[in-house]
């Protein structure tokens, strides 16, 4: 008797351990290769399920090539690193990119990560790099199907699913997690080269706060999973402040990817940095134990999706605006790479 009295409390504890947290893959790096829309060589450059199109809220005045630019996607090569101001010399900028860095072997051979290089100045002062995508990524993306032309197929959203969320069979996220509530741990799974430099992790909450989360630092060599440890998370109920807020018309509480932070001290040596990045993993609890509702309150007043929508044509306004004044500069640039001489005979100067 006492022995089934101990394995029924032993397993009540476990249940109410596993209760707390919900484990989710919040963005695998890996998934964003490019797959549609080949260029002129032939090379795909842009990721079907993340794919925007932003030409939609474009000017009539654009023709069809510089709509063409205003698709993007999720793509590591999409990405961007924006330095700041001490560090943004035209040479740092030009060379801090993203690549996708195929891993030719160990735990994630054959797949793609996240390539970054930054060039850091070499002066003693502090400086910063944000790893970006093109685009603020949007939570409330309705999901539908993507044609080879990165054209959202006409009449195929689905409802209550989002594109950027994860769905079905998916693996993981493209970078929204919902019924997100207090954050418990974050990792992020990298590939060091002995650099000093600390890496955060940048997420946004449905109020659009962004908050950065501490990682550690890049001061190791090969893989390793850094990880954010809530330092204020409480484990036992009766000593939580329980706090409930209205359900609707805010919306079940997400959390969403807006970047990833490196800096670099004065006192540590600046120029190249390379680093490398597989996912993005959170343990969290869930913000709403029922998610299904009784009533779809959405479906019936809409004000979340209205909310959203002018958010996100605000974005796509800036975004395409953007991506057409770089089309227009890019072809402004001078297409001679040196002079012609036009001096000949004998008199030539050496």
């Amino acid at each position: 008797m006492k022995r089934s009295f101990v394995l029924v409390a032993m397993a009540f504890l476990l249940v109410g351990s596993l209760a707390f947290g919900e484990k989710a893959i919040l963005i695998d790096f890996s998934s964003l290769d490019a797959d549609i829309v080949a260029d002129e060589n032939g090379k795909p450059t842009v990721n079907k399920r993340t794919v925007m199109d932003f030409s939609k809220v474009s000017s009539i005045s654009f023709d069809d090539t510089q709509k063409a630019l205003m698709r993007t996607s999720l793509a590591l090569t999409d990405w961007e690193v924006q330095l700041n101001s001490s560090a943004r010399i035209v040479a740092n900028m030009q060379h801090s990119i993203v690549k996708s860095a195929p891993v030719i072997s160990g735990p994630f051979q054959g797949k793609n990560v996240m390539g970054i290089r930054v060039v850091f100045p070499t002066a003693p002062v502090n400086a910063n790099a944000r790893i970006m995508p093109a685009f603020d990524i949007p939570a409330f993306e309705p999901m539908a199907d993507i044609d080879e032309n990165g054209q959202v197929v006409e009449g195929s959203q689905k409802p209550n699913a989002y594109r950027f969320r994860k769905n079905g069979d998916d693996q993981s996220a493209f970078g929204v997690l919902d019924n997100v509530g207090t954050l418990k741990s974050v990792s992020l799974t990298t590939y060091g080269y002995n650099y000093p430099h600390a890496v955060y992790v940048l997420l946004k909450d449905n109020d659009n706060v962004e908050r950065r989360y501490y990682m550690g630092t890049l001061n190791f060599d090969g893989w390793k999973n850094l990880i954010w440890n809530n330092p204020d998370y409480v484990t036992d109920i009766r000593n939580r402040e329980i706090k409930v807020y209205p359900l609707y018309p805010r919306g079940l509480p997400y959390a969403k990817l807006s970047g990833i932070y490196i800096t670099r001290d004065a006192a540590h040596d600046g120029g190249d940095f390379v680093a490398y990045f597989k996912q993005i993993d959170v343990i969290y609890d869930k913000a709403v134990a029922q998610t299904e509702r009784d009533i779809a309150d959405e479906d019936l007043w809409g004000i979340v999706t209205a909310k959203e929508r002018i958010r996100q044509t605000n974005e796509m306004r800036r975004f395409g605006s953007q991506q057409v004044n770089r089309f227009i500069e890019k072809s402004n640039l001078a297409k001679e790479e040196d002079f012609t001489s036009t001096v000949t005979g004998t008199n030539q100067q050496q």
